[in-house]
């Protein structure tokens, strides 16, 4: 097997600074890399949120001063280092007074609005990433970029340092996790990162909707593009509905556009290890799994009933993870013998719809508007069915730990949620879920109702459960698929 020197770049890397699952593939990927015994380093932000003693950050000498110009601007950046928990993986993490001596990422809290130099603060890091590689004298085969904040190094790496020697043979990757997240600014901020005028022009490869478009950069300037799963790389590149007005340079790149589906982190999730739950289980001694039904709904007060079947949901409250379509039916989904939990977070707007639907059915919905590891583990292990009927999903990571957890899932059949849930067929016995395709609300309630009927002939269930258990969606696999990419990037 070939050794690729890969230097992968995230905004957010769990367990350090994280606010979705960006920061859970940025934690675990270089880590099955590693194990495949790849020279990788990861490199990242040093917010002022992390805790630097926790996580043991040491200073590097070389890097205590890293001088980043742009626009006619310096800037200096110090590095720190620290090994991703319980791995051989280094990560550095880059501090720019100026831009990331602040608790919050992206959005001010203070405020609830983004950031007014966000253009500024992940251009300089770009740069940063780069200065620093030549500072630590190690020339990377590929730099894996990932989403918009960090999409300008291919951009760089063409323009500014086209007759680097040092960069003369290093090739880029980048992921879109989520292409609804563009990185748009307005145009005269271009100046101050470096960005000629010809480059935003009408039309131009960094403009897009009269703003300055870092995603666009990326999808034009990397060598090669991967999204989190194959269903989503197709919708994003030949659907107006899914490309945000991108898939026209998504077409365009084609040949270079490739879908590999995220992995699970099984140390983290995984009902035979699994440090938050109460009963441990495997497919051997399944019938333990209803001992953390028992524990879940005292924990969220609702009335534990054995043969009643509990759907859980885990997520961000908002219009793309399909709760419009669960404000269309609430009433009827309540009028069937089932339960529900949900915990998240998200637009205010459903935390009130939640909070009312919870009073109006007593005992039979509880609403959690918190965000709470433990809870989430206890949702999945305790749980009988999983719903997840987003509006589109580029890959989805709870409908792989609910597998994992025989808890069965609900889903749309889009993106990951498509290449990794197939529908139940009961005369074939096929199948390792329930889907439904049409984005509405009786469509999703078709879809419980099969469920929930299938619940009852407990044999053919739990032959669901098992079937969802034994499969392995492990990064292992997923690794040996970045790693052809790499080849392919290599090749170019």
């Amino acid at each position: 097997m070939r050794q690729f020197k890969i230097c992968f770049v995230s905004s957010e890397v769990e367990p350090f600074a994280k606010t979705g699952g960006l920061a859970d593939v940025s934690g675990a990927l270089p880590v099955a890399l590693k194990n495949l015994e790849q020279d990788i380093r990861v490199m990242m932000p040093n917010y002022k949120s992390i805790n630097e003693r926790k996580y043991v950050l040491r200073e590097v000498i070389r890097l205590k001063e890293v001088h980043v110009e742009l626009g006619g601007e310096q800037r200096v950046a110090n590095g720190k280092t620290a090994f991703l928990p319980d791995s051989k993986v280094h990560v550095y993490f880059l501090h720019i007074p100026e831009y990331f001596d602040r608790k919050d990422l992206y959005v001010d809290s203070a405020t609830g609005k983004e950031f007014e130099d966000n253009a500024e603060r992940f251009a300089f890091f770009s740069k940063a990433v780069l200065e620093t590689l030549k500072l630590l004298y190690w020339q990377p085969d590929v730099i894996h970029c990932n989403d918009w904040h960090t999409s300008l190094i291919p951009f760089y790496l063409k323009t500014h340092y086209k007759n680097d020697e040092f960069f003369q043979n290093t090739r880029t990757v980048l992921t879109i996790h989520n292409l609804a997240y563009q990185g748009s600014f307005p145009l005269e901020k271009a100046a101050k990162i470096g960005i000629d005028p010809e480059y935003i022009k009408p039309g131009g490869p960094l403009e897009f909707n009269g703003q300055l478009n870092f995603l666009k950069a990326g999808i034009l300037y990397a060598d090669v593009l991967n999204t989190v799963s194959e269903r989503y790389a197709e919708e994003i590149s030949s659907d107006p509905e899914y490309g945000y007005g991108l898939e026209e340079f998504l077409q365009m790149r084609r040949d270079d556009l490739y879908g590999i589906l995220n992995g699970v982190d099984y140390d983290n999730w995984n009902p035979e290890t699994d440090r938050f739950i109460p009963y441990k289980y495997s497919v051997d001694t399944l019938d333990q799994k209803v001992l953390n039904k028992q524990a879940l709904c005292k924990a969220t007060l609702l009335k534990f009933q054995k043969d009643v079947p509990l759907i859980g949901m885990i997520s961000r409250l908002s219009d793309q993870k399909g709760f419009d379509l669960l404000e269309e039916v609430a009433d009827d989904l309540m009028k069937l013998n089932v339960q529900l939990v949900i915990l998240g977070l998200g637009d205010p707007r459903y935390h009130k719809m939640l909070e009312k639907l919870a009073q109006k059915y007593p005992g039979k919905v509880s609403v959690n508007l918190r965000f709470d590891n433990k809870l989430a583990h206890l949702i999945e292990a305790g749980a009988d069915i999983f719903l997840m009927p987003s509006r589109y999903e580029p890959c989805g990571l709870n409908q792989l730990y609910s597998l994992k957890y025989g808890t069965v899932p609900v889903v749309r059949e889009t993106g990951g949620l498509a290449d990794t849930i197939k529908n139940f067929d009961p005369k074939t016995g096929e199948g390792n879920g329930f889907t439904f395709k049409e984005y509405s609300g009786t469509a999703m309630l078709d879809a419980i109702q099969r469920a929930v009927e299938t619940f009852k002939d407990k044999k053919t269930w739990r032959k669901l459960q098992i079937t969802g258990m034994k499969q392995n969606f492990s990064w292992d696999v997923s690794a040996q698929k970045y790693l052809d990419l790499y080849e392919k990037a290599v090749e170019k």
